[in-house]
């Protein structure tokens, strides 16, 4: 065994990925006729007093290898050489492998987070593309409270798919085809304020959406006009035709004003209409696979036998709908970006959906075996009294919830700093208001459903955006006073000492941010990423009340200095990924 880890990966390998290696050469050693192949995997402890990680593999071999779990893990330890980076390896409990590292390689982790252009986050996407559909709005609906998850957790996943080195084509695929358009096409022709559209075109567009739709379930003629214009805008009815893009220009003006606001960038862009024109080839396909028969006038594929039930890919009157839509937009994708995988970010009501159409395309293989699908579903957010529908007209938008985080950020900044100029205060309100939305999101799991109150979505304190803003901000103010009282020195030129258990607590949570990085992605929980940035703060902020900084003899107060800065990258990094901006003064 090399005396030297790194040397059996090229770059910076994450530390779970480097020890692995390492300690399964240690099992394949103790057991050299077999039955341990596939042992050695470690994790982080997340307690000092049982190291720094641990490897558990001992407890499940004991009936493969008829020893028990302490005595497989003691003869790993006997027979393993210690490289230069670790240096303890004991057995604790019932069986479990602790391994601390050695304090200098654990120094050297940390500082090369500021010397590798990627923090150390390993490039394990390279050469691979992803394709990211989140957000997708509906044309001429004004973006609501709903959209929020969809569009932040998919910008989050975007954003970290990118720092692994994966090409990412991020596309919105917005709802601009099918049945409501005959609704609003009615509505907009009897109902429309000419005044209101010029000023919130979105807005006016669904209250003819919601007018119409409110007359056409009391009034049969009208529902049957409403169908009616349907058929004419499907047929290419020049009217209809120019009513509908121009629903889709006036809504995507105010789309575009949004994600402006959430710093939030697509690629593409390509509504359900992009794909119309494929999608009767869709169902030849799979009618000649022999997957798609006729039902009742319908075209059905039954999928019953997979406990996936009947998924209808024409209905009987001849109409295409979203599993035919979605089946070939898969196919544009694969045959465009040749992708290693396709994510799909919506809520959990649409699993079935996904379910089904994955399917499909794996059966007549529109998606190949090398093209992963991957629906990552989370949480409905609710009203404390229900679900929220643009039909029964008691959605929050979107843009009234960032407009209520600026005011809010707006009011706390002006109580802290009444002096600060207003320009500079408008773009810090932006910056605090919106991560703060953005976090009371991300740090939850994808999976929870959340009942959406002001208060909690713009909380100021605690696990939050604006704390860890706040953290960063505090760390510049410390650098600030340093160059200050010792002008012309640069701290990130001396070593860093870990002296202290802290000092060495806090560069071993440095150095765990980039598997910390590659964890949030390939689990498709950034979550993951919010959970470490807030214990990083919590550490450092231990750190700073427990030593002296500017005060420390030199070298140790240089050191301290350097670790500072590189609180402050990681926190500006992560943060970055997860869209939150980090102003240096708050």
């Amino acid at each position: 065994m090399n005396s030297n880890v790194d040397e059996q990966t090229p770059g910076f390998p994450v530390l779970e990925d480097l020890l692995s290696c390492w300690l399964k050469g240690c099992f394949a050693k103790a057991f050299p006729e077999g039955g341990a192949e596939n042992a050695g995997a470690v994790t982080a402890t997340g307690n000092p007093a049982f190291g720094d990680f641990q490897c558990n593999d001992a407890m499940p071999l004991a009936k493969t290898l008829r020893l028990p779990p302490r005595k497989i893990a003691e003869k790993v330890v006997e027979n393993a050489s210690l490289p230069g980076v670790v240096k303890k390896l004991e057995v604790a409990g019932p069986g479990f492998i602790n391994i601390t590292l050695e304090d200098s390689f654990v120094a050297e982790r940390a500082a090369a987070l500021a010397s590798d252009e990627h923090a150390c986050v390993p490039q394990c996407g390279s050469g691979q593309t992803v394709v990211i559909d989140y957000s997708s709005p509906n044309v001429a609906k004004p973006m609501h409270i709903g959209h929020i998850r969809s569009t932040v957790i998919g910008a989050a996943l975007d954003n970290l798919h990118r720092a692994l080195g994966f090409r990412v084509i991020a596309d919105n695929h917005i709802g601009d085809w099918g049945t409501q358009f005959g609704i609003i096409i009615m509505g907009f022709r009897h109902f429309v304020d000419k005044d209101k559209l010029a000023e919130a075109p979105a807005s006016e567009l669904e209250r003819v959406y919601v007018a119409s739709y409110a007359k056409a379930k009391d009034d049969e003629a009208w529902m049957n006009q409403c169908r009616a214009e349907l058929v004419k805008l499907q047929q290419g009815d020049p009217e209809n035709r120019a009513l509908w893009q121009e629903f889709i220009r006036l809504s995507q003006v105010e789309f575009d004003r949004v994600y402006g606001r959430l710093e939030v960038h697509f690629d593409i862009t390509r509504g359900e209409s992009y794909y119309h024109e494929a999608l009767a080839g869709v169902v030849e396909r799979l009618e000649k696979a022999g997957l798609a028969r006729e039902s009742d006038g319908a075209t059905i594929v039954d999928l019953s036998d997979e406990d996936l039930g009947v998924c209808i890919v024409r209905k009987s009157d001849g109409a295409f709908n979203y599993a035919t839509t979605d089946i070939a937009t898969v196919d544009s994708r694969v045959r465009e970006f040749s992708p290693s995988k396709i994510i799909y970010v919506t809520d959990e009501r649409q699993q079935l959906h996904f379910k089904q159409f994955f399917n499909i395309c794996r059966k007549v293989d529109i998606a190949p075996d090398s093209t992963e699908l991957m629906h990552v579903w989370f949480g409905l957010m609710r009203l404390p009294e229900g679900t929220f529908s643009t039909r029964q007209g008691n959605v929050i938008k979107l843009e009234a919830l960032l407009d209520e985080a600026e005011s809010r950020a707006m009011t706390v900044i002006k109580s802290g700093r009444p002096d600060m100029p207003e320009d500079e205060a408008k773009v810090l309100a932006a910056q605090i208001g919106i991560g703060a939305v953005k976090y009371a999101d991300l740090s939850q799991d994808p999976r929870t459903l959340i009942t959406f109150t002001w208060d909690k979505a713009l909380s100021l304190e605690g696990n939050s955006g604006p704390y860890l803003q706040y953290a960063y901000a505090r760390i510049c103010s410390v650098r600030a006073k340093y160059s200050e009282q010792f002008p012309g020195i640069d701290p990130d030129a001396y070593p860093l000492i870990l002296a202290e258990s802290i000092e060495r607590e806090l560069s071993f949570k440095l150095a765990m941010f980039p598997s910390t990085v590659k964890k949030a992605a390939l689990t498709y929980r950034p979550c993951v990423l919010a959970d470490y940035l807030y214990d990083l703060s919590q550490t450092y902020s231990s750190f700073y009340q427990r030593v002296p900084f500017l005060k420390a003899e030199e070298s140790v107060r240089e050191s301290r200095i350097r670790l500072c800065g590189l609180v402050a990258l990681v926190l500006s990094k992560g943060l970055g990924l997860l869209g939150i901006e980090t102003p240096e003064r708050i």
